[in-house]
């Protein structure tokens, strides 16, 4: 790889890394071809791009986005990134869902908005609830009261209507 296109790998990775409110960096050591498609494939259709990247070419890219020391011991061996821009905790299901069902890949470390993770908490971070679950669960826990006020007014109305009942079969004796 010539140093102009090292320089462009790096600028690019950089820029990612600015953008992403996550990242998990993986090894996929012992991964067959189809089983490393079967990752992207899974991650593209949650929106993470996956990217493998030489670990000098990460750690200069993470060096100049800076705050990211802690993961350089971690890029050792085969490196590939997924990068979430909107749900942190999407990836980390998605990984889970996979080792869960090839046993080869493996995390080494997360970053979850610059804070740095060991990739023996995935489990963890995986069981975490995804930025649509916490809406909707938000948005269940404002419309529940609301729901029961259609039942509150009808038991009032019912109250109101044998009332007036009561008033009116009073007045006609």
């Amino acid at each position: 790889m010539k140093k102009s296109e090292k320089e462009q790998v790096i600028a690019e990775v950089s820029e990612t890394v600015s953008r992403s409110t996550a990242m998990y960096f993986t090894d996929f050591s012992g991964l067959t071809v189809e089983q490393a498609t079967e990752l992207r494939r899974e991650l593209r259709k949650a929106g993470i791009e996956y990217r493998v990247v030489k670990n000098t070419l990460i750690k200069k890219a993470l060096e100049q986005v800076s705050g990211y020391d802690k993961v350089y011991d971690k890029l050792v061996g085969p490196t590939g990134v997924a990068f979430s821009f909107d749900d942190a905790v999407v990836p980390a299901k998605v990984i889970d869902k996979f080792i869960e069902k090839h046993h080869k890949l493996s995390l080494k470390a997360a970053v979850l908005e610059k804070q740095v993770y060991d990739g023996a908490k995935l489990k963890e971070i995986a069981r975490l609830p995804s930025k649509k679950e916490l809406m909707a669960n938000i948005l269940g826990s404002i419309q529940a009261p609301l729901a029961g006020v259609p039942t509150v007014i009808n038991a009032v109305l019912r109250d109101l209507v044998s009332v007036v009942d009561e008033v009116g079969k009073k007045k006609a004796a």
